[in-house]
């Protein structure tokens, strides 16, 4: 493991020392992992939401067998 240090002010520090049987180290880890886990998941929704608005919908009448169909009769036709 790695460690960090990080600035609290006096105030909250009076109050986690009234607390000490808490694992601070545990508790903000958690924190740390919460809070990379929503910015992961925000990240993942902006994606799909960015692919949406960038998909190009097929037009009513396109048939896919029939595109495909004629690849192949290209392809093989040579």
């Amino acid at each position: 493991m790695t460690t960090i240090s990080v600035r609290i002010d006096l105030e909250l520090k009076k109050k986690m020392d009234k607390l000490k049987y808490l694992n601070w180290s545990e508790i903000i880890r958690r924190a740390i992992k919460h809070e990379i886990q929503n910015e992961v998941e925000k990240n993942l929704a902006k994606a799909v939401l960015i692919n949406e608005r960038i998909r190009k919908k097929a037009p009513e009448d396109f048939n896919s067998v029939d595109l495909i169909r004629s690849f192949r009769e290209k392809r093989h036709s040579k």
